[in-house]
C-alpha cells in the first residue's frame, strides 16, 4: 500500500486462536464463482481484520453478522493477502504489548483463510514496519550487515516462514519478494542508486532462491510476484529488474494501482500496459493492491488518505461509482490479460484501532463495507466481471 500521504506508507512461533465474535458462524463450502485463484485471483488483503476484531470491528452481510473472511469468499474472493513483517515491536508500544503482523498474527490470518477454501498470498515486507516506495527499512536485527551477509539472511528468512507455514499445513499458493519495491528493499545495502541495480537483484534472487529450493520439497509450490507501485512505473521497472538487475525466475509482476498516485487512469490504458508487459516480457500480471472511494464523508476523526479529489473521470465517489470502477478495472485487467485484482484492506472500518497516525481508520471512505460493517454493492464486483 502506498502511505506516503499520511503514513509516510526472530517473531514467536505460536498460534493464534480465532475471534470469539467469528466461533461457530457459518464456513460452509462456497457457492460456486468464476474463477479459481490460479486462472484469476479475485483477492483481498486481510491483514487488518485480526486487528480490527480486537478492537470492535463488527461486519454484517445483508444485516446479519458473519465473520468478513466468510462474506468475502461468498461474494466471490478467492484470495487472501496477508503481509507479514520480520518483528513489529513497535506495534506492542501502540497495543499495549500485542503484536499484529507478524508471524504468529499472519498464521492466523492464513488458517481462516485456508479453512473456507480460499488461497492466500503472503506478503513478506522484509522490514520490521510498512515498506514502500519511499520507505524500505532493514530489520533491526539485521542492521550494518554486509550485501552478502543480508543476502544469507534473506535466503534463511524465507525459507524459514515457508518451512513453519508448511509444518502447520499452511503453505501459501503465492509469495511477494518484497512490498512496493520501485527503488529497492533493505536499505541502505538494497536501495537502488546511481541506476546500479546489483545490489537490490541480488537480494531479490535470494528470496526467489528460497521459495524454489523450498519448492522442490513441497506439493504446494508458491507462485513468486514481484511488486512495483503504480502503473507509470511497471514497464521501466520490470524492465530494470530483468536486463540491469538480472532477476528473471519470477512468475507475476504485481502492480498497486490507485487512482490518487496514478498517472494511468484511463480503463483502455490500463489494460493497454499489462497487454504490453505480458508480450514483451512474457510474465503474468496483476493487480495486488487497488481500492476505490465509495463516498467522500469521514466515519471519525482520523483524516481520510482519499479526498474528494482523488477519483477517477467518470467514476464518482458514490456506492454505485465505486461498483462501476471495479467492474471496468477489473475487465481492463482482463482484456490487458492480466490474472488477478487484490483489494487492499476492505475490512479497515472505523473501530477503536489505534495506529502510529490516529485512531480508527483513514481508509473508511475505501473500504467495501459501509460505515456500519455492512456489505456494500460494490463488493459484488468479482462475481459480475467473468
Amino acid at each position: 500500500m502506498v502511505k506516503s500521504v499520511v503514513f509516510i506508507v526472530l517473531p514467536v512461533f505460536f498460534l493464534l486462536s480465532c475471534s470469539k465474535k467469528n466461533s461457530g458462524q457459518d464456513n460452509a463450502a462456497p457457492p460456486v464463482t468464476p474463477n479459481t485463484w490460479d486462472k484469476f485471483s479475485m483477492g483481498a488483503d486481510l491483514s487488518f481484520v485480526n486487528e480490527l476484531e480486537d478492537y470492535g470491528a463488527v461486519y454484517y452481510d445483508s444485516s446479519k453478522v458473519k465473520d468478513p473472511f466468510v462474506i468475502l469468499r461468498d461474494h466471490g474472493c478467492n484470495t487472501v493477502r496477508v503481509r507479514i513483517w520480520y518483528n513489529p515491536q513497535w506495534v506492542a508500544e501502540i497495543t499495549g504489548g500485542k503484536l499484529y503482523s507478524d508471524l504468529a498474527d499472519a498464521e492466523k490470518t492464513i488458517r481462516r483463510a485456508k479453512s473456507i477454501g480460499m488461497a492466500v498470498n503472503l506478503d513478506i515486507h522484509y522490514s520490521d514496519t510498512w515498506a514502500d516506495p519511499a520507505h524500505q527499512e532493514t530489520p533491526a536485527a539485521w542492521s550494518g550487515l554486509t550485501l552478502p551477509v543480508l543476502k544469507d539472511s534473506v535466503y534463511r528468512y524465507t525459507l524459514r516462514l515457508l518451512n513453519y507455514l508448511s509444518s502447520k499445513s499452511l503453505t501459501p499458493e503465492m509469495v511477494q519478494v518484497g512490498n512496493e519495491t520501485n527503488s529497492g528493499m533493505l536499505y541502505p545495502e538494497g536501495e537502488v542508486k546511481n541506476d546500479n541495480y546489483k545490489p537490490f537483484g541480488e537480494l531479490l534472487n535470494a528470496g526467489i532462491k528460497a521459495i524454489r529450493d523450498f519448492s522442490v520439497g513441497s506439493p504446494v509450490k508458491p507462485a513468486i510476484i514481484l511488486h512495483v507501485a503504480q502503473l507509470q512505473n511497471a514497464t521501466w521497472w520490470i524492465d530494470r529488474i530483468i536486463n540491469d538487475g538480472k532477476v528473471t525466475d519470477f512468475d507475476y509482476l504485481g502492480i498497486s494501482h490507485y487512482s490518487k498516485w496514478s498517472s494511468v487512469n484511463n480503463m483502455q490504458n490500463i489494460g493497454d500496459v499489462i497487454k504490453n508487459i505480458r508480450k514483451t516480457y512474457e510474465k503474468k500480471v496483476m493487480i495486488v493492491e487497488t481500492a476505490y472511494p465509495w463516498t467522500t464523508e469521514n466515519a471519525d476523526n482520523y483524516p481520510n488518505i482519499f479526498g474528494s479529489g482523488d477519483g477517477a473521470t467518470g467514476y464518482p465517489l458514490t456506492k454505485d461509482g465505486q461498483k462501476k470502477y471495479f467492474i471496468d478495472l477489473t475487465q481492463a485487467v482482463i482484456s490487458g490479460g492480466g490474472q488477478g485484482i487484490m483489494y487492499w484492506e476492505p475490512a479497515w472500518i472505523t473501530s477503536a484501532m489505534p495506529d502510529k497516525w490516529g485512531t480508527g481508520s483513514a481508509w473508511d471512505n475505501c473500504t467495501l463495507f459501509d460505515f456500519t460493517g455492512n456489505v456494500l454493492p460494490a463488493m459484488d464486483f468479482m462475481t459480475t466481471v467473468k
